[in-house]
């Protein structure tokens, strides 16, 4: 781990109200009290000026397959800079990675030129802010984001999409690809179960796929949005969207608040097929199922990309173009 010493930065997006500072940075718009922080957990009023707490610094950092984040149409096969903080403006019941949101691990400063040696070094094709929600360090983002942009690599951002327009209109033009979390069309089931509001996913997602590489993540979650009309609806909002954005359906597993069995794999696999009646790159994964982490070619049908868990095949992809028909894909190479 990198440790250089860093402060915390005053924050972006805010106006003082009083002694209280509202912020602008997502849709929560937390009006936050003198010597209390937000819903994320990270972004604090100290003498009603709102600072960013842990501008610079980092829970996690690794080196991963890009297939993780997960982005199977963006530099398949390359290995990304990946990192991470603590903080998150939702509260999903279901969360994966619930002890950074909940900022119970350690955090350490890192400086961005050791970032992008670190990058350098490992032949990294850039880097990835993700393990926790990277709007929330919109300042350390958009600085680092610039730098790795100066230096020739990729920007990939993994999010839930909350976030508030401006912002993201800022952000955006550094960004090279994102994974974007769409949890379920159902707006009940953003404000119960994960604590935040569908809308401004939605236009997140739409202003995104008009100005970046876009793949959404879906995961199941037993009994609550895996039937087949909920699933349909998901489809539905992709395919009116843009049908060539990527949709992975992810299995679930209990942790922090949720107690549901793992989604089943039928379940999974008949999500995989209703997801291909009208989009051509779906996948599924966190489950084993044999051809559905393939690519497979919308004109000759033929598999482009052969994928078992992040070991990936690309002798049938041309640059872009299949390589047994020559029809172009959705891919970013």
């Amino acid at each position: 781990m990198i440790s250089i010493s860093a402060t915390d930065k005053v924050a972006a997006y805010w106006s003082p109200e009083g002694d209280a500072a509202r912020c602008g940075l997502c849709p929560h718009r937390c009006r936050i009290a003198e010597g209390k922080a937000g819903i994320c957990g990270v972004r604090e009023n100290r003498g009603g000026t709102l600072f960013a707490t842990t501008y610079g610094k980092v829970a996690a950092v690794a080196i991963d397959p890009i297939e993780k984040k997960p982005l199977f149409h963006f530099h398949p096969g390359a290995r990304i800079l990946s990192i991470g903080s603590v903080g998150c403006n939702f509260r999903c019941e279901f969360c994966q990675n619930y002890h950074m949101v909940l900022r119970q691990v350690p955090i350490e400063p890192v400086r961005i030129e050791d970032l992008l040696r670190t990058a350098r070094r490992e032949k990294s094709v850039g880097i990835a802010y993700t393990y926790n929600e990277p709007f929330i360090q919109f300042e350390f983002v958009l600085e680092c984001a610039k730098a790795f942009r100066a230096a020739g690599m990729k920007n990939v951002l993994v999010t839930n999409g909350y976030v508030c327009p401006e912002p993201l209109t800022e952000l955006l033009p550094y960004v090279d690809a994102m994974n974007i979390d769409l949890k379920s069309v159902d707006p009940v089931f953003y404000r119960k179960i994960c604590g935040g509001n569908l809308d401004p996913v939605l236009a997140t997602i739409r202003a995104a796929a008009k100005a970046t590489h876009v793949e959404l993540t879906t995961l199941l979650y037993t009994g609550h949005n895996d039937s087949d009309e909920q699933i349909r609806s998901v489809v539905d909002f992709v395919a009116e969207t843009d049908p060539g954005i990527p949709l992975h359906l992810s299995r679930y597993f209990p942790a922090h608040r949720a107690t549901a069995p793992p989604t089943p794999p039928d379940r999974l696999a008949a999500a995989y097929r209703i997801a291909r009646e009208r989009l051509p790159y779906v996948y599924v994964g966190n489950v084993h199922l044999p051809g559905t982490e393939d690519t497979v070619c919308p004109g000759c049908h033929g598999i482009v990309l052969h994928r078992e868990g992040y070991r990936v095949d690309a002798r049938g992809l041309s640059g872009d173009r299949c390589a047994a028909c020559g029809a172009r894909l959705r891919f970013v190479v």
